[in-house]
């Protein structure tokens, strides 16, 4: 595999030429500016403007139906955004008054900022009528709705005003938010927006419908009167106060626990940042989401924790293009597994981490953290190290190396004391976007290195308004670890292809329509290439004018098992025996109304064969909101696996009812409650968030949980956590 990347990436990434789109001037000002949504002084009537937007939804080919101008003005301190959104009346949607809220569900501008000119990061800033902010890091050309993480957060103020046929949205953006190079000029450019009460998408830089409205292969300049200066970044301190009140399984009362700790933020230079940690604690932290798992494998869960949140890609994004392979999982971290097989979690004693651009076309990321080791747990205490460089290539390729590190510094000296993955990635981007890619090796070493301890990848994916090919190849050898990473499997070698065509009905009612083929197939090397594994699906995707969509899908599955495996996880249960193949088939079928409408709701089944038995499952959830004060919604899935004696059947169900009541723009409150039968847990978490200065918190959080089956009590945990966000300057 490795003699075919060199090739593949000089062929595609030579004939590559970059876009010129549009061109929007800012003026630099010396008036005081008061950001109250008015748009009143004077520099506004003159300012660079930003307008002539084109839709990207229902049609892709057309001018918005209704105007968007985005106006910019900046000084040494502040970069200005006025915003003019006409509108088809005052019924503007909004789902909530809380920060960070989803695009989908408000009325919105948002404003993205290429500050590197490299195609790969961007920092985005959206507003709604209301002025409620969400702040987003763009990753990975925002090619993929992974790369768009609104669990970054940095300062900026902005306010609205709401009319009757339009609103206005004043911004001040802080430029020591933001990373560039002093002497800028030129920042790449894009605003788009979602007219939710209208039904219309759309972007100055027209998007094709086939690439996601983040991709940032389409954008226009921001050009400045005068070169940037260097900015005054300022030392942010983020130090916290916590309580926490645990009472364990079998305990009659609480334990009190009190805990301090500080994060900094450190600049260092025009566009590297250092991020420290001293005893972090991550109580506040939003539950994860329960899952009812049928596989043979570990499900992936997302970080939301802000320590890692911040150029998280630069660690986080080496390996597998489909999540099957990364050396480096940042969840790892703070996670151990005790003595009876129960993950818990592992304290944190501290750590740095600096990342960002040496200049337009480096990026270095270094990471070290200390975890404690836990005696009466059984948890050894670990040193947890990467370090990552990126140098940009062509019009928006980049190829990077890596090392990651996991070092045994205290605890049971019996374990591996040290596990190390090295490697190097080229990512394919064309400046359309149109051919994307990845080309992977890595390699790891444990004490007693066997040979057979690699990773690799050859995919290339060719997405046009019509067409979309992909074809991957993935190579895991047997012994190949990553301690801090996530690779589910070992030991097999796939190929997949896939080919997707889109329709663009001149219809009433359908936008367009897709309809895919795919077929992915895996061997076990070891074993003389033994065919273990197949998947095959034809798919058939339909988006409506309203914005609900349908999808239908049959399936050809196979699996072979190399262990005896239980599907249904049932304690004590004969499992499904090692060594037979089972091939089933199965149709999954979903529809998803328009999530814009007060009344939502999203259903779905999978019907038809389940190894040697059947499964029969329905899902869905409904939502209703009150806006923008409340929202409410309940998910309930139901799987029936019916297998013949004497594996084990079972019924299982996950419900998790959901409600958030936002009492202002600063104080929101959130309960989630969830029972899965299948990880016998029934769980409450509850949080109260005041945000009393920007950045800064006061948190109430109450979970209880308790054992499915009998509802006697697990764990039970009150915390109360105070931080504040400082800034030196």
């Amino acid at each position: 595999m490795r003699g075919i990347y060199l090739p593949l990436f000089l062929v595609f990434s030579l004939s590559l030429a970059g876009q010129a789109g549009p061109h929007v001037h800012a003026n630099k000002i010396d008036e005081k500016v008061t950001v109250d949504g008015l748009l009143d002084e004077a520099f506004w009537q003159n300012a660079g403007t930003a307008s002539d937007f084109i839709q990207y939804f229902p049609n892709d080919s057309v001018n918005a139906a209704l105007e968007t101008e985005v106006k910019l003005a900046y000084d040494d301190d502040f970069l200005y955004v006025g915003i003019i959104a006409q509108s088809a009346g005052p019924n503007y949607v909004i789902s909530s008054l809380q920060r960070d809220f989803r695009g989908t569900q408000n009325d919105n501008v948002t404003l993205m900022f290429d500050t590197f000119k490299d195609g790969n990061i961007a920092f985005a800033f959206g507003v709604t009528p209301y002025g409620v902010q969400r702040e987003v890091l763009i990753s990975g050309g925002g090619a993929q709705i992974s790369g768009f993480n609104t669990s970054w957060d940095v300062k900026w103020t902005a306010e609205a005003k709401r009319y009757d046929d339009h609103y206005v949205v004043e911004m001040a953006i802080p430029f020591y938010s933001l990373k560039f190079i002093e002497g800028d000029n030129t920042w790449r450019f894009r605003a788009y927006r979602f007219d939710i009460q209208s039904n219309e998408r759309s972007t100055w830089v027209r998007v094709p419908q086939n690439q996601l409205l983040s991709n940032l292969a389409y954008m226009g300049t921001l050009e400045f009167e005068e070169p940037l200066g260097k900015p005054a970044f300022p030392f942010s301190f983020i130090p916290y106060a916590a309580y926490a009140g645990v009472r364990d399984e079998g305990a009659t009362s609480l334990t009190g626990v009190r805990n301090i700790g500080l994060d900094a933020k450190v600049p260092i230079g025009d566009a590297l940042n250092m991020d420290l940690t001293i005893n972090p604690d991550f109580s506040s932290a939003e539950a994860d989401d329960l899952q009812t798992n049928l596989t043979r494998f570990e499900l992936r869960l997302p970080e939301k924790r802000q320590f890692f949140i911040d150029n998280s890609d630069l660690f986080g994004s080496f390996g597998n293009y489909f999540r099957e392979a990364r050396p480096f999982f940042s969840r790892r971290i703070g996670l151990a597994t005790d003595t009876a097989g129960n993950l818990v979690q592992n304290r944190i004693l501290g750590g740095a981490r600096l990342s960002g651009k040496l200049d337009e076309n480096w990026r270095l990321g270094i990471l070290d953290i200390q975890t404690a080791s836990s005696p009466e747990q059984g948890i050894a205490g670990y040193n947890n190290s990467m370090v990552a460089i990126q140098r940009k290539l062509f019009a928006r390729d980049n190829i990077g190396a890596f090392i990651v590190n996991r070092q045994l510094t205290s605890g049971d000296t019996s374990v591996t004391p040290y596990n190390r993955v090295i490697g190097a990635d080229y990512n394919l981007a064309s400046a359309d976007n149109t051919w994307a890619g990845k080309f992977y090796w890595h390699k790891s070493f444990v004490e007693d290195n066997p040979d057979a301890t690699s990773s690799a990848e050859a995919v290339i994916t060719r997405n046009s308004r019509n067409w979309v090919f992909v074809t991957d190849f993935v190579k895991v050898d047997q012994d190949f670890q990553a301690d801090l990473g996530f690779v589910p499997r070992t030991d097999f070698f796939k190929m997949g292809l896939a080919a997707t065509r889109h329709f663009y009905p001149d219809n009433k009612y359908i936008s367009r329509h897709s309809l895919m083929l795919l077929n992915i197939n895996y061997w076990k090397p070891t074993l003389d290439w033994r065919y273990t594994d197949h998947t095959n699906w034809l798919e058939h995707q339909i988006y409506f004018k309203d914005q609900s969509r349908l999808r239908s899908r049959a399936l050809d599955n196979y699996i072979y098992l190399f262990g005896d495996f239980d599907p249904t996880r049932t304690e004590g249960a004969t499992p499904l025996p090692a060594d037979v193949g089972y091939r089933f088939y199965q149709y999954n079928g979903e529809y998803t109304s328009n999530t814009a409408n007060l009344l939502t709701y999203q259903v779905n089944t999978t019907l038809g064969q389940f190894f040697n038995g059947q499964r029969y499952s329905i899902g869905g959830r409904i939502g209703y909101r009150w806006q923008p004060w409340v929202s409410t919604s309940i998910n309930v899935n139901y799987d029936g696996i019916r297998l013949p004696e004497p594996y084990a059947s079972a019924n299982l169900w996950l419900i998790t009812p959901r409600i958030n009541v936002t009492f202002s723009k600063s104080v929101f409150w959130s309960t989630l409650i969830q029972y899965s039968n299948q990880q016998d847990n029934f769980g409450i978490n509850s949080r109260l968030q005041w945000r009393f200065a920007p950045l800064s918190d006061l948190f109430i959080v109450y979970n209880d949980n308790y054992y499915s089956s009998d509802f006697t009590p697990r764990l039970r945990t009150i915390n109360l956590k105070l931080s504040y966000w400082l800034n030196t300057k």
